[in-house]
């Protein structure tokens, strides 16, 4: 399960939004040194030069120096890698390709990462095995996520969708994968009862470590699907879950949100939503702007079932079955 939980470089998205983002000071320190820790581990210096020059982030001269001199012998490598099939082969010209379009990807430059797009479309072009391209899929997949292009997301879920590629995979672990971005995407648009089918989906063979840690993806699956989920299946599919039960410990929020709600404790419930709202839906890149729309949903939601005297009972404003008040002004909208 450690593994699973892991850290993967779809985090460094959400440290920079943290970092970017004055309401959230209280969280920028921990979202700096990851991101820092991040930027260090790929050796990414020209993500470190652009975020150095558009944002607060000081820039340290001899990392910067570091990074750029590790770039520089690894661009030789592929570099030679590149050059020596183009008289061979197609396998080992796709080889070289997807080394290359790695390699700019790995580094987090923008400009060239673009570069690399076309460079993993070609090598796309040329790879005949099945598994092989969904491989070049995903990869243009995290491009999109990383650098939030909504166009190349949307292109590369398409093309992985098409007859044969999730038909053939979608029991084995190149097709959960494609489910994990397929469910990110649709929460990320509001999409939440499809995105959150999905997420369920994916969560018991979950390897999708890239875009977001195991941890976080349990707790985004059920913020999802406690929403657009009915309550018998709250139980079924989110409470008694291994998946879910051996992670929610770690996940204090997200668990009094299900259980407050699916036991009918209103009052928990209110304080749940509300600290929800304030620690996992503002502070998340993917989230954030559906915030409002998540939370007016969510008490609509608890209306559904709610009583007068399960109100009162949570409340504790009703005794004997009365409650001492008087009408004063009635509002009508219609005819009766």
């Amino acid at each position: 399960m450690a593994e699973r939980r892991g850290r993967g470089k779809g985090n460094l998205p959400q440290h920079l939004f943290t970092l970017v983002t004055p309401s959230l000071g209280h969280l920028h320190d921990v979202a700096h040194t990851s991101l820092l820790e991040g930027i260090k581990a790929d050796n990414m210096a020209p993500y470190y030069r652009v975020l150095t020059s558009s944002s607060e982030i000081g820039v340290d001269p001899e990392l910067l120096e570091s990074m750029e001199k590790e770039n520089e012998d690894n661009s030789r490598s592929w570099t030679n890698a590149w050059l020596k099939p183009r008289r061979q082969g197609e396998s080992e010209i796709s080889d070289a390709l997807k080394a290359r379009a790695n390699h700019l990807t790995r580094i987090g430059d923008e400009e060239f990462v673009y570069a690399a797009v076309a460079a993993q479309r070609l090598a796309l072009a040329k790879t005949p095995g099945l598994g092989s391209r969904i491989d070049i899929t995903l990869t243009l997949l995290r491009i999109g996520f990383f650098f939030g292009d909504n166009t190349l997301i949307t292109d590369n879920l398409a093309r992985a969708e098409k007859k044969g590629v999730i038909g053939k995979e979608g029991k084995r672990e190149r097709g959960n994968r494609l489910k994990v971005y397929r469910g990110l995407h649709a929460v990320s648009i509001q999409q939440f009862k499809s995105g959150g089918e999905l997420l369920l989906d994916a969560l018991s063979i979950f390897t999708a470590t890239e875009p977001i840690s195991y941890n976080d993806f349990v707790a985004l699956t059920v913020i999802a699907n406690i929403l657009t989920l009915a309550r018998v299946d709250l139980k079924k599919k989110l409470i008694t879950s291994p998946e879910v039960f051996s992670v929610l410990p770690d996940l204090p929020v997200p668990d009094d949100l299900l259980h407050s709600l699916y036991d009918c404790h209103y009052a928990n419930f209110f304080v749940a939503l509300a600290t929800l709202e304030q620690t996992y839906l503002l502070p998340s890149r993917l989230l954030f702007a559906h915030t409002r729309y998540y939370v007016r949903e969510m008490l609509v939601e608890s209306y559904r079932s709610v009583t007068l005297e399960s109100l009162g009972g949570a409340f504790g404003f009703i005794a004997n079955g009365r409650r001492h008040c008087m009408i004063d002004k009635v509002h009508q909208n219609g005819p009766i």
